[in-house]
């Protein structure tokens, strides 16, 4: 291939490294911002992620959480997953909430789009607020045999997400967001007063 620039960076030469049904992993000769030759690979999911925030009229949220293989470690979240990119990341986003919680929403807005891993993949994120919930049953996939639910005031799982007991990214950034947004007027009235009830209290 010839030389070709991204910003800065000059690319000499690119291979794919690695690549299974769920992502590849490309690599590049480069010479670096100061004009020395270096490495660098690049982690490129085939679907974007998904998150949903659901917030209950009373002002709880369902967090979901199942043991992660790439940290060994558990983990609890919001609801979130992958969507093809070919589909809209809102229909994505019903899916996946439906799949892991039994529960739909009448009312959905977007919450936050955001870039997970800049450094070493190409991976988009796309957030919702679900609210006007019904419950339901779930249906998981086989990875997640092991996961349970977990219904708690949003206010108990923002201090989990302040604490350091909520240690996912995807999960911080929409609970942080929506409480925000919240407290600035820019969502609906009645959700906002949903995410905010409780909040002050000791």
């Amino acid at each position: 291939m010839t030389e070709r620039k991204r910003g800065p960076w000059t690319i000499l030469t690119e291979r794919l490294g690695y690549e299974n049904p769920w992502m590849k992993v490309r690599e590049f000769d480069v010479l670096r911002p100061d004009g020395q030759p270096g490495l660098y690979g690049v982690v490129e999911p085939k679907n974007v992620a998904i998150g949903i925030l659901p917030v209950f009229e009373n002002g709880d949220t369902m967090l979901v959480g199942q043991y992660r293989f790439a940290l060994d470690a558990w983990s609890w979240e919001l609801p979130e997953g992958g969507g093809a990119e070919d589909v809209p990341p809102l229909d994505a986003a019903k899916r996946e909430l439906e799949e892991e919680t039994g529960l739909k929403a009448s009312d959905w807005c977007e919450l936050s789009e955001f870039d997970v891993s800049n450094s070493i993949t190409n991976e988009r994120a796309y957030s919702y607020i679900a609210w006007g919930l019904s419950e339901g049953d779930p249906d998981r996939e086989g990875t997640e045999a092991d996961m349970q639910m977990r219904r708690l005031p949003l206010r108990e799982a923002l201090e989990m997400a302040i604490s350091g007991s909520i240690r996912d990214g995807f999960t911080l950034i929409m609970l942080m967001a929506a409480v925000e947004k919240a407290r600035r007027g820019a969502l609906d009235p009645g959700l906002s007063r949903s995410i905010l009830s409780g909040l002050d209290e000791a």
